[in-house]
């Protein structure tokens, strides 16, 4: 008996199915007559006269430049490829930008430089003694900041601070090496908790 059963669910599900992917080829049948009405031969006849209409003026690129290269000639100057001119050269770039971060890294690190600047936030200002003072949030924490503090991993030094920024002056190295000075803000967020 319960095999007979098993046997008609089976039958059923396979007619069921059998229907339902009739009805899904149906439907789709009708999708594609619906598809190519007869309004649609008039638009392609639309598109047809709007690309006759469009004349393209396009200007002929012009020929490239033919390169001829130059042999290197041994004896008639400097050689480029000395490792001495180019040692001598570096060095004297280092010489140059490492007195602008020699003074910051000879000076104790201060407690918020452990942190970058963007995990930083301010959420205010206020006045004490007369002069500003920024607050700034790391993870949670509100901290009190003056003029004069550091701040971030690029050696980060407050040098303005206003009712809705706080503005420092940062030492990082550029592509070349070369250790130069850049502003960077904190904004105050609207709408900070």
């Amino acid at each position: 008996m319960n095999g007979r059963f098993r046997a008609s669910q089976q039958a059923w599900f396979r007619a069921s199915r059998r229907c339902h992917f009739t009805a899904m080829g149906l439907g789709v049948c009708l999708m594609l007559v619906g598809c190519s009405s007869p309004g649609q031969d008039s638009l392609q006849d639309w598109i047809t006269a709007q690309r006759a209409q469009v004349r393209l003026d396009t200007t002929p690129i012009a020929p490239l430049k033919t390169f001829t290269p130059q042999p290197y000639q041994e004896g008639s100057g400097p050689d480029p490829f000395s490792s001495q001119r180019l040692t001598q050269a570096l060095r004297a770039v280092q010489d140059a930008t490492s007195a602008l971060v020699r003074p910051e890294q000879n000076r104790p690190r201060q407690a918020l430089e452990a942190y970058p600047l963007d995990a930083m936030s301010l959420v205010g200002s206020l006045v004490r003694d007369g002069r500003p003072v920024a607050l700034v949030r790391i993870d949670q924490i509100v901290h009190t900041v003056r003029v004069g503090a550091y701040l971030g991993q690029n050696y980060g030094r407050v040098v303005r601070i206003t009712e809705n920024q706080l503005v420092l002056r940062e030492i990082v190295q550029d592509a070349s090496g070369q250790w130069t000075e850049r502003l960077a803000t904190l904004q105050l967020r609207e709408g900070s908790p």
